[in-house]
This record gives C-alpha cells, sequence and structure tokens, in this order.
C-alpha cells in the first residue's frame, strides 16, 4: 500500500463557529486521534492574508493526516465523525489528496510521510514545516512578506497558503505547482532564495521538514472552486 496524506482546510463564518473551531485546537485532539486507521495528525490554524503572516485567521483551520490508501484516507474524511463536525460548522471546505515523493527532516521528532512513490511529471504539491528559533522569529517574520508578495505574483501556483499549530513559532508552508520547473523557478530566485541562504547560515530553525508530493485528487471547495481546476486551466 502507498501512503496517502489529506489536508483538508474549513472556512468558518460568523462569531460562534470560529471560537467553536478555536476551541477544536484541543477539543477534536482525542476524537481525532481516535479515528480508524489514521497515522500522524495535526491540527493546524492559519495566518492571514494569504496564511504567510504571523497574525492569526479566525476563520480557516485546517487538518493534516496521513491513511495508508487512498481510498482509506478519503472514507474516512467524508464519513468520519470529527471530519462531520468541521464541515457542519463551516462554510467551505476542501480535501486534497497526496502521495510522499521525497521527504526530509523532522516533525514533532517524527518521519511522518513514507516515501512509497517516484516523482513525477505531473502536478505536484510541497510542504515545508519548522520550528523557528525564538530569538529569531523577529528576523523570520521580517522575510515572509516580500516572499508572500513574489510567490502571489506566480501565476504558476494553484493554491498556496500558511498554516501552524502554534503562531509565531510553528509555521508550515504549503503550495501546489503544475510541474517541478515552475516550482524550482520560484524557489531559487528572489526573496525565497535569500531566506534560505539565511536559514542555512544563522541557524534559524531548531526543527524542520521539506517534503513534495503528487497530487492525487481533492474533494470539496475553496473560493467556490477546486483549486485544481487552475491546474487544469494552465494544461
Amino acid at each position: 500500500m502507498t501512503q496517502t496524506v489529506s489536508l483538508s482546510f474549513f472556512r468558518f463564518a460568523g462569531l460562534g463557529a470560529r471560537l467553536w473551531a478555536l476551541t477544536q485546537m484541543g477539543a477534536a485532539r482525542l476524537p481525532l486521534g481516535r479515528t480508524p486507521d489514521i497515522g500522524f495528525w495535526k491540527l493546524c490554524g492559519s495566518g492571514t492574508g494569504e496564511g504567510f503572516t504571523p497574525v492569526p485567521n479566525t476563520a480557516v483551520y485546517a487538518i493534516l493526516a496521513t491513511w495508508p490508501d487512498e481510498a482509506t484516507a478519503r472514507a474516512r474524511v467524508a464519513e468520519a465523525k470529527v471530519f462531520a463536525r468541521y464541515r457542519a460548522k463551516a462554510v467551505e471546505d476542501w480535501t486534497v489528496f497526496l502521495t510522499p515523493t521525497s521527504s526530509r527532516g523532522h516533525w514533532a521528532g517524527k518521519t511522518p510521510f513514507k516515501v512509497g512513490t517516484p516523482a513525477t511529471n505531473g502536478p505536484l504539491a510541497a510542504l515545508t514545516r519548522a520550528t523557528v528559533r525564538p530569538s529569531i522569529a523577529t528576523r523570520f517574520w521580517g522575510r515572509v512578506p516580500d516572499i508572500s508578495a513574489m510567490i502571489g505574483k506566480d501565476t504558476n501556483v494553484a493554491f498556496k497558503i500558511g498554516i501552524g499549530e502554534v503562531p509565531l513559532l510553528h509555521q508550515v508552508t504549503f503550495s501546489i505547482w503544475p510541474s517541478e520547473a515552475a516550482m524550482a523557478a520560484f524557489a531559487r530566485t528572489g526573496p525565497h532564495a535569500e531566506a534560505i541562504k539565511a536559514v542555512r547560515e544563522e541557524g534559524w530553525f531548531r526543527e524542520e521538514l521539506y517534503a513534495r508530493f503528487a497530487v492525487q485528487s481533492d474533494m470539496g471547495s475553496w473560493a467556490g472552486r477546486s483549486p485544481l481546476d487552475r491546474l487544469k486551466d494552465a494544461a
């Protein structure tokens, strides 16, 4: 079997729903962990704008989880009670299903993604997760607006968001691209390349993980449509 990773996003409207979603950062841990077949999982909030800011966005939350295969992943996300409760409160939700093609580093001391599929020539997703050293947080977040502006102007990117478990100190970036070449062209130039150099030279992170995935499928919508439609439009 090939591991499948699900990344689900939920958008909430109204004070009551947003407060409920905030409480689930703690309350959903037990039922999520008891979901049949689930492996590694994380509950995440998001930042304002496109997520690449230290200011929390109280409207958008995410659940990342690993499963033994795509069929199981789709069934659990569609039917498990914890996911159903999120959907019932949310005004919109979208889940993308991914197959790990490369992964290095650790997340909370674990290696969550099992690489079982070689890289393909099709659409791919990139995920980075870092624990930012408190002493370097100001410099780290000072770099992020330039990177966010750059990725926002890139017409190749089909979807992008910044999420995390703890504001300021735990940061996850996630993006979907039409090809390896398109993603590499962004990563190797401008503010992003400069930030990567600083990470290496100045030791910004206590822990870091870099992973890439083949995009399998999705369910739901985001901003009224599937973000994967942008890949089809570009093709």
